[in-house]
């Protein structure tokens, strides 16, 4: 750990506000660089639940680089597809994953992982020489030429010389950063919700995805033995729909249950997990666009930074590459902050974009049709496309992954270091 000492640089004294995947690949890569870490996570234990997420392209690289991929593939979900089922359950059209080791992924990716697992992976790499502080928020800070002074929930204050916002796509540093008349969101106009009910024999290892008139979309993916996870997606457009996700839980209960009632197939068995379920997350899936990283001793990182939407299929995989590039120009530059804090935004702003850009609003809501009819229509075209093969030569063929042809750059621990 002595590289920064022998150069005659002091090591630097960082925060991070967030113990997710961004905030924790930071401190690993950071605390590798011989700088002293801490994390303060607002809630009260490692957050370790959500979503099965994925890796893709550069993301797979960037675990890889840490040292973690073993760990990864010790965890892995084993999804083979995606099916498209009829009120009656039955597939209309299934989509397997791409596992030839050629061209790109499919909808399932070869490395799909529960969110819990990977967040765990990275606190277990992280826990030996990161100071960690769970139950306590960063509620504000101010920052002069030499120091910020960060404010926590708890009443106690700190001087560190980098503050990072790893703080989710909601947040409250990238806030105090940017001018207040700047809505950093673009949103797509889908929400979605996902929890966890009992699984049951009949819940197999093929995603199935059923679609319901009124721009309704209901997944059920099994990770687990006894567990089965549930998503409701729907296209809205509305007030109520933007605010009930800032709502108390039973609120938000009470809206999807309300909005999915009668949509068919098993929404029932669905709607009656809800109140058991060990959590329910309820979010506006959103891009966060904003011309600004940092402000002085400030940097943002991961969904705060330049979250591209679960529909990107990177978000995972972007959090991990932005943290590999932020802490290497850091320990590239720690005497020389603002050229580090700018050379992240002139080397990760092109992959960013990429990301961000595949996603198509119209074409989302092209899959998620709001009549009848066009359900029809857009499962009749998948079970064509799927009789003729068409997603998994694509993918097999295709040159390119989600990130295109962006190279992750050299580790971001210099040479001689521990």
């Amino acid at each position: 750990m002595g590289m920064v000492h022998g150069s005659g640089r002091r090591p630097l004294r960082v925060l991070v506000a967030g113990g997710g995947v961004a905030g924790q690949a930071l401190a690993f890569w950071l605390a590798r660089g011989g700088h002293a870490v801490t994390v303060a996570e607002r809630f009260p234990a490692l957050r370790a639940t959500g979503a099965q997420v994925d890796l893709r392209g550069q993301g797979i690289e960037a675990v890889e680089r840490m040292g973690l991929l073993d760990a990864v593939r010790g965890k892995l979900v084993d999804e083979a597809g995606v099916a498209f089922v009829d009120a009656r359950g039955r597939a209309r059209a299934t989509i397997t994953a791409n596992t030839s080791g050629r061209g790109r992924q499919s909808l399932t990716s070869e490395y799909e992982i529960m969110r819990g697992d990977l967040v765990r992976i990275l606190h277990d790499a992280t826990m030996d020489d990161t100071e960690y502080v769970f139950g306590v928020s960063v509620d504000g800070f101010e920052q002069d030429g030499r120091k910020v002074t960060a404010h926590f929930s708890d009443g106690s204050c700190g001087e560190f010389d980098l503050l990072v916002g790893a703080d989710g796509q909601g947040s409250r540093i990238r806030r105090a950063i940017l001018p207040a008349d700047r809505d950093p969101y673009r949103r797509i106009g889908i929400h979605t919700a996902y929890w966890f009910i009992p699984r049951t024999a009949s819940d197999s290892n093929v995603r199935d995805t059923y679609l319901a008139p009124g721009g309704r979309l209901i997944m059920r993916r099994s990770h687990h033995p006894t567990e089965t996870q549930v998503y409701f997606m729907l296209r809205e457009e509305s007030e109520e729909a933007s605010a009930i996700h800032r709502q108390p839980v039973e609120h938000q209960r009470e809206f999807w249950a309300g909005r999915f009632r009668g949509a068919g197939w098993q929404t029932e068995r669905f709607v009656d997990g809800m109140p058991t379920s060990p959590f329910f997350h309820s979010q506006e899936a959103v891009q966060v666009l904003t011309d600004t990283w940092s402000k002085g001793r400030v940097v943002l990182a991961g969904d705060a930074a330049h979250c591209a939407s679960p529909y990107s299929g990177m978000g995972i995989s972007g959090a991990l590459v932005g943290a590999h590039v932020l802490a290497g120009e850091i320990n590239r530059h720690p005497g020389d902050l603002p050229t580090a804090l700018a050379d992240y935004d002139r080397v990760l702003r092109p992959f960013v974009d990429r990301i961000q850009g595949r996603v198509n609003p119209r074409l989302l809501r092209l899959g998620m049709p709001t009549t009848r009819r066009a359900i029809d229509a857009f499962q009749a075209a998948t079970a064509l496309a799927c009789f003729l093969r068409v997603p998994e030569l694509a993918a097999r063929f295709s040159k390119e992954e989600r990130g295109g042809s962006w190279q992750l750059p050299e580790d971001p621990v210099p040479v001689g270091a521990a």
